[in-house]
């Protein structure tokens, strides 16, 4: 960090800040993680200074013999990892990644069928807030009030009344594995496409500890950071590459062959311009990270922690829905410990433990309230952090909420988490005080 500290010691100070709220603090939420220093290194290398508008072989600029080699084995390192036989690692996030995905196969206005986002879903998967809510006719599924888990009934009968174009599964507080095979079932029966967002449990798909939609969906989406621990983007998938499906009804699309070429088309120059190299650089770092045996000891520990996590807070009486967890994420509704999630979020906050305030099932709270909080395992998992430390959190969390209007505790809570982070060091070579 010389160079940043001499010429510009304000921002230095700005990030020094934030790299000692990151080592002081329980990170707990859910779709954040820490990158090696090698990603970091990679995202913020010299490719940040390419523009590379276009792909490997045909770019609108000159001079990207090597941007084209990174992006090309971020490709291929992905598709190994993933089992799939098209990637693209070019857009920027994961909203950005499902909008050229819904904008590939679907019209203005076709019907698709998602997860209410107050249900676990994600803002991109209808919302009215949101482009997918404005351009297309978003009809929500739900999960089961008893189970927390998908309705799957509702979900056939909505897909036989509304013959959706397409239907999509996965969310961002869905604790539990996403049944693909079920998915795929009811979109063969009312002709649906199918896709997928596992921008959460994508690290877990990728090392075989959750399910894979590789040979259930036909498209995929996700991101490249939360359990897959890279740098923040966005990425499109398939399994298989497929004749386009338009050609004999679109004429303008018959001269497009493969699906891929459709996708890659609303990727750039659809929704974007230039990729960022250096962050596609820094993909590839991460997708040969993830490739290493170690990375599926890292992933089955993320979710030991978890189960720990989840299982050690309902022993204290705290309704986790679905009423456990098959990966990262616990979804906590706090409605019988007389504290919203807003309130649970800020004094978790004070005592160096975030976490993000969530809406969860059949909520009566606002999206600004909530009854509920969100709990992931992955950056504390990354620390080195194992299934005594999960309990030792547990206990933190719920001294809190209890007590939640006792700053005193609060204070000293935050001496106890400065002190299992000092365990338990990040980037401590990063900085040098």
């Amino acid at each position: 960090m010389t160079f940043l500290q001499n010429s510009d010691s304000t921002i230095y100070e700005i990030l020094h800040s934030e790299y000692v709220r990151e080592r002081d603090t329980l990170e707990l939420i859910a779709s954040e993680n820490f990158t090696s220093p090698s990603v970091m290194e990679a995202a913020g290398g010299v490719m940040t200074n390419k523009y590379a508008e276009g792909y490997p072989g045909k770019r609108y600029y000159g001079g990207c013999d090597h941007v084209d080699e990174a992006e090309i084995l971020a490709r291929e390192r992905a598709k190994t990892l993933f089992g799939a036989e098209y990637v693209n690692v070019q857009p920027h996030s994961g909203s950005q990644a499902n909008m050229a995905a819904l904008m590939t196969f679907l019209n203005t206005g076709d019907t698709v069928l998602g997860l209410d986002l107050s249900h676990g879903g994600h803002l991109t998967h209808g919302s009215s807030v949101n482009f997918s809510g404005q351009l297309y006719n978003f009809v929500s599924y739900h999960v089961l009030e008893e189970t927390g888990r998908v309705d799957f009934k509702e979900v056939m009968e909505l897909a036989k009344e509304h013959k959706p174009k397409l239907i999509i599964c996965g969310g961002s507080a869905y604790p539990r594995f996403i049944e693909f095979d079920k998915f795929r079932e009811i979109a063969d029966k009312t002709g649906s496409f199918l896709m997928a967002d596992i921008a959460h449990p994508a690290g877990l798909i990728a090392s075989g500890v959750h399910p894979s939609p590789i040979s259930f969906c036909d498209v995929i989406t996700t991101t490249t950071h939360k359990t897959l621990r890279g740098p923040r983007g966005g990425m499109i998938m398939m399994g298989k590459d497929g004749e386009n499906p338009w050609n004999k009804i679109a004429p303008k699309s018959g001269r497009v062959k493969n699906i891929s070429e459709l996708i890659d088309s609303m990727v750039m120059p659809g929704i974007q311009g230039g990729p960022l190299m250096h962050i596609i650089s820094a993909k590839a770092v991460a997708f040969a990270e993830a490739l290493r045996p170690s990375f599926k000891v890292y992933t089955k520990q993320i979710v030991a922690n978890a189960k720990t996590l989840a299982s050690t807070l309902t022993s204290k009486g705290y309704k986790i829905i679905s009423g456990g967890t098959d990966t990262h994420v616990i979804l906590i509704d706090l409605t019988n410990k007389n504290i919203t999630g807003k309130s649970a979020e800020n004094c978790l906050e004070k005592a160096g433990i975030t976490v993000n305030k969530n809406m969860v099932p059949f909520d009566k709270k606002s999206p600004f309230i909530t009854s509920g909080i969100r709990v992931g395992t992955p950056a504390v998992t990354t620390r080195g952090m194992k299934e005594a430390q999960m309990e030792i959190i547990a206990e933190m969390i719920d001294s809190i909420i209890i007590d939640f209007e006792n700053d005193k505790k609060i204070n000293n809570i935050k001496n106890q988490v400065k002190e299992l982070c000092n365990d338990y060091p990040l980037y401590k070579d990063l900085f040098t005080t």
